[in-house]
């Protein structure tokens, strides 16, 4: 099996990508979750694509805000899926431009370093980016003052965050996800999460929130010509294409559905307080 600077490989892309989700928010992260138990007991790397057509996922610091409850009962009343995640970060507004990627991968044995997981991500995120646009764009990776879901592993093009990195580790195997602005305005997505820690933090103290700036994300059909996200997944898939890919699926299977319907509720009652 081949570790960093590649994929491993065989590998198992998961891309429900072009049908983008509706619903409960919380379906794919718990498709993570068990996949990531299941590889770290043997079962084939999986790569996992996904859309989501109305959500806002939270970190868990989001919950606790001082006007956190009422803050996501007006999303939920606009439409909104409100979900939070277990991998970290802050809270990033979810639609169809939106492009979600998860490598779920076994830990090699003794590693206690997280760093190398993060930095494959970024490796493998300009690979598909420099692939897929014509535009020359050079790929910064650092932490964006005034993003969302702002850190250490944000990546951005000429001063635009358009990905967020998150983790999340189990004893024999890792999620590294990222969400990444493909299509549309990352003016208008900064604003919606502005607008949802203009709410929800009204009496929390300045370093319990991100301080959002309208200006600080960009799309990659904003910054990097990238024309849309069918045209990203394609890209992704040509760069994947240089390690082995044993099984596709276009779906979740039918018959994970129960497994994955308990998962939310556990995750809904873990995280959701």
């Amino acid at each position: 099996m081949t570790y960093f600077p590649g994929i491993p490989s065989p590998f198992t892309l998961v891309d429900t990508s072009a049908k983008v989700q509706t619903g409960d928010i919380m379906l794919p992260f718990a498709y993570d979750e068990i996949s990531c138990r299941r590889v770290g007991l043997g079962a084939m790397p999986i790569i996992h694509l996904w859309r989501h057509q109305k959500a806002v996922v939270l970190g868990i610091k989001d919950r606790r805000l001082s006007n956190a409850a009422e803050a996501i009962q007006q999303l939920g009343n606009q439409g909104y899926s409100v979900g939070t995640r277990n991998s970290g970060g802050a809270a990033v507004p979810l639609d169809a431009g939106v492009l979600n990627i998860s490598f779920i991968f076994p830990k090699k044995q003794g590693a206690l370093d997280f760093h190398p997981d993060f930095r494959l991500m970024v490796e493998m995120m300009d690979q598909f980016i420099q692939f897929t646009s014509t535009a020359g764009v050079r790929v910064h990776q650092g932490e964006v003052a005034g993003s969302y879901c702002p850190g250490q592993f944000d990546l951005s093009i000429e001063g635009k965050k358009f990905c967020g990195i998150a983790q999340r580790r189990q004893t024999k195997a890792f999620i590294v996800q990222g969400f990444i602005l493909v299509e549309g305005s990352g003016q208008a997505r900064a604003g919606a999460a502005k607008a949802f820690y203009d709410k929800a933090a009204k009496e929390s103290n300045v370093d319990d929130y991100p301080d959002v700036r309208s200006d600080s994300m960009g799309s990659l059909q904003e910054t990097a010509g990238i024309p849309s996200v069918e045209a990203f997944v394609h890209g992704i898939r040509q760069v994947l294409s240089r390690w082995e890919c044993h099984e596709e699926h276009t779906r979740y299977n039918d018959s994970d559905q129960t497994q994955m319907q308990q998962m939310m509720a556990q995750l809904r009652e873990r995280y959701h307080k």
